[in-house]
């Protein structure tokens, strides 16, 4: 699967995607920190890959749909350190096999993910 970490999560998330096999870049890595949402929107719909972000804009269904997206995963956690974006991030991972985000907002909390088409 494609990822693109927004620039508000740790380096780690991306790493920890790219270990499970996936196609993960960061905003960083291309040279878009600091662009506009939209524009972050624009550019994981060109490349197909699911935007994974602590931005809670990105989970207005009205502004950005899901299914003209490639796919959005945003974190709603109480706690945002990096520890507990890491382990957060594990569970995603782990999840991944069994389901998969693409087309879909996924707004994942502490204990539970909520899926939007």
């Amino acid at each position: 699967m494609r990822f693109k970490v927004d620039e508000n999560l740790p380096v780690q998330c991306v790493g920890q995607l790219r270990e499970a096999g996936h196609d993960a870049l960061s905003v960083r890595d291309q040279t878009l920190t600091g662009a506009p949402d939209p524009r972050i929107a624009e550019v994981c719909a060109e490349e197909r890959r699911v935007l994974v972000s602590l931005d809670l804009d990105f989970a207005d269904i009205r502004t950005y749909p899901p299914s003209k997206s490639a796919g959005i995963v945003v974190f709603r956690l109480r706690s945002q350190d990096a520890a507990t974006l890491v382990r957060v991030v594990g569970r995603l991972v782990a999840l991944l096999p069994k389901e998969s985000p693409v087309g879909k907002l996924w707004i994942v909390e502490e204990d539970t993910v909520r899926i939007r088409e």
